[in-house]
């Protein structure tokens, strides 16, 4: 017995000889960077799809009105050709041949007859007419479902996505991440509002002028303000402020105007970074742009040096 007590004692890993190795702090402080990679990311995949969202309602509301149309005109249809088949029936029920015998006046007997052709003919007409119209209405009843059910799938992806990102705003934000990236020593520094010159009197310098008073703003995904922002939403908000409409994207900032060369920019233009433009900021000048860099953290003046540049955009002069 003894024997085989001490063979179990031999073959079972003790304590914590056998664990994992915890995390350093750099490793956690990495697993945080990538996930408000991940945050960034998603949130502009987010307010692209949200931006979608509009243009397929509008196309859905647009397709039931044509539907309402269509059904309307259909039954309009519909009442003259019943009209018409009881006026036939009516006056066309007697044998033609009997009447124009008996008839003591074979004139009048004759243009009602020939009435009657033109009415057999416009009835056929109308019929085509309402077959047309029946066509027609079936097409946009199509439509107006295909339009709802992309509005559908729209929303059902955003309703992922804002999981999804919720998720790891929590996990980003947790005492563990916090506290390892504290002891870490995150990069940057504490944010500080600062006044800085901007040149111009255009509308992109009036922007980038209204984007510095947003300084100390929180971030958050998905906002466009007053009080909170994401990057796309800052952009949106300082350009909407001088009268000039940007969707709440950086993919559809990114096409919103001129491509410029890095030596060519100037205060106001937009700036992106990363391979697939998820984060926007607004130049400047002298290397530094205004944005909402993240989840905890607030808009603030950074260098351009400090991301993977991706381009520029020329918005307005």
């Amino acid at each position: 017995m003894s024997f085989t007590v001490a063979a179990l004692l031999i073959a079972i890993p003790v304590g914590s000889a056998s664990a994992d190795p915890q995390p350093s702090l750099q490793d956690l402080a990495k697993q945080v960077e990538k996930m408000h990679t991940e945050i960034e990311t998603l949130t502009e995949e987010y307010n692209g799809q949200r931006e979608k969202l509009k243009t397929a309602k509008k196309a859905a509301d647009a397709a039931q009105r044509t539907l309402a149309t269509s059904e309307a005109d259909l039954e309009a249809k519909r009442a003259e050709v019943a009209l018409l088949a009881e006026n036939a029936y009516i006056t066309g029920g007697l044998n033609r041949m009997l009447a124009f015998a008996t008839s003591g006046d074979p004139d009048s007997f004759l243009d009602r007859a020939a009435t009657m052709d033109v009415l057999e003919q416009q009835q056929g007409a109308e019929v085509t007419q309402v077959t047309q119209a029946r066509e027609a209405a079936e097409r946009a009843r199509s439509g107006a479902q295909a339009r709802i059910e992309e509005v559908q799938e729209i929303v059902s992806d955003l309703d992922t996505k804002r999981d999804k990102i919720t998720k790891l705003v929590t996990k980003v934000e947790s005492n563990l991440f916090r506290r390892a990236l504290g002891e870490a020593g995150r990069p940057g520094t504490r944010a500080q509002r600062v006044n800085l010159p901007i040149v111009g009197s255009g509308k992109a310098a009036q922007a980038a002028r209204w984007a510095l008073t947003q300084q100390l703003k929180p971030y958050v995904w998905g906002a466009e303000g007053p009080g909170s922002y994401d990057c796309s939403g800052l952009v949106m908000a300082a350009y909407q402020k001088v009268g000039i409409s940007l969707p709440h994207y950086t993919g559809s900032q990114w096409t919103a105007g001129r491509h410029i060369s890095r030596e060519e920019m100037r205060p106001g233009d937009l700036v992106f970074f990363y391979s697939d433009l998820h984060h926007v900021g607004i130049y400047l000048g002298g290397g530094m742009m205004v944005h909402a860099p993240r989840t905890g953290d607030v808009v603030r003046i950074a260098s351009i040096a400090n991301r993977p540049f991706a381009g520029a955009v020329r918005i307005a002069d």
